[in-house]
């Protein structure tokens, strides 16, 4: 993807993110219990999380490109999806299997993020 690419995504992450932790404290009070609203304010949080991180991706790639850029960017994207989505499809009650896939999103973030900063020593 282009840096561009990876700062759009970045941004329209965090945008995201905002609108569900929002959406969490003005619209689910009422129909969630205190759980299910700390499993969707973590899913808003780790969005955000993930957001910022492509924002730095984007950035760091508009100085020229680097080896293993585009595959941090890549599994950061992958893992903020479906390690917010999952914690947001619990939050709203989904099937408690689902929790199982939750840690393969945190894990391809936590991996992205270790290329991301290899990425940046290699220059």
């Amino acid at each position: 993807m282009t840096p561009q690419g990876w700062i759009a995504a970045g941004a329209l992450l965090c945008a995201l993110s905002i609108a569900a932790g929002a959406f969490g404290a003005h619209g689910l009070t009422s129909r969630l219990d205190p759980r299910g609203l700390e499993l969707w304010e973590t899913a808003a949080r780790y969005a955000m999380y993930g957001g910022l991180a492509l924002l730095a991706i984007g950035l760091t790639a508009l100085d020229g490109p680097r080896r293993g850029l585009d595959l941090a960017g890549s599994l950061l994207l992958a893992g903020s999806v479906v390690f917010s989505g999952t914690v947001a499809a619990l939050a709203l009650g989904a099937p408690r299997w689902l929790g199982a896939v939750t840690p393969a999103g945190g894990l391809a973030m936590i991996v992205a993020l270790v290329l991301f900063a290899a990425a940046v020593l290699r220059g």
